[in-house]
């Protein structure tokens, strides 16, 4: 596959499922609740490798940052919106088996609590879709392309999403308690995608 079709199906996907976004806790946590999410403290600036992940826009559930960015939406309870929601059901039926549970990695796929840090929406819609083998030490790894998946690609944002919340410390480790309800333009943009 050329990687100018890699980047036309990350393009698509982007626009056609851009709907896989949440919004942003009022700011960071601290002390990881296992198997439960965090609870928001303070209000602060945080900043990953897309920029402050405050919501600044919702689209019938789908949060924004300011940039235009999927982003999550975590109330003071610890509910999470929908998309959060769906994208750690996703990363757990097509990512856990290599990035290892609550996305903290393995043996031989990073973590992406890590990753996310520093890497953009844009560079992790690349990564994905296309791939990447990384060679140093004498070791290996390679990441293969997911822009055919659709299991992975209609549910991109979702699966973003999830990791930026992950990264951000905005949600613990395991399953979230509680979720907004879904979105009928959830299912619509799911059922278009999926065909």
């Amino acid at each position: 596959m050329t990687s100018l079709r890699l980047a036309g199906i990350a393009v698509s996907v982007a626009f056609a499922f851009a709907g896989f976004t949440a919004a942003r806790a009022q700011g960071p946590t601290a002390g990881a609740q296992p198997a439960q999410q965090q609870a928001p403290s303070q209000a602060a600036t945080v900043t990953d490798g897309s920029g402050n992940p405050a919501a600044v826009s919702d689209d019938d559930g789908k949060w924004s940052d300011k940039d235009g960015n999927p982003t999550f939406k975590i109330g003071p309870d610890g509910k999470v919106d929908y998309y959060t929601f769906a994208g750690f059901v996703r990363y757990g039926a097509n990512c856990l088996q290599c990035h290892g549970p609550d996305a903290l990695g393995s043996t031989y796929a990073p973590s992406l609590v890590d990753a996310l840090k520093h890497l953009s929406y844009g560079d992790f819609l690349a990564t994905v879709a296309g791939g990447k083998k990384d060679v140093s030490g004498g070791q290996e790894l390679v990441m293969p392309a997911l822009g055919d998946n659709k299991n992975v690609m209609c549910y991109i944002d979702a699966i973003y999403t999830y990791l930026r919340a992950r990264s951000d410390d905005a949600l613990g480790r395991g399953r979230p308690q509680d979720h907004a309800p879904k979105p009928e333009s959830f299912t619509t943009s799911e059922n278009q995608c999926m065909g």
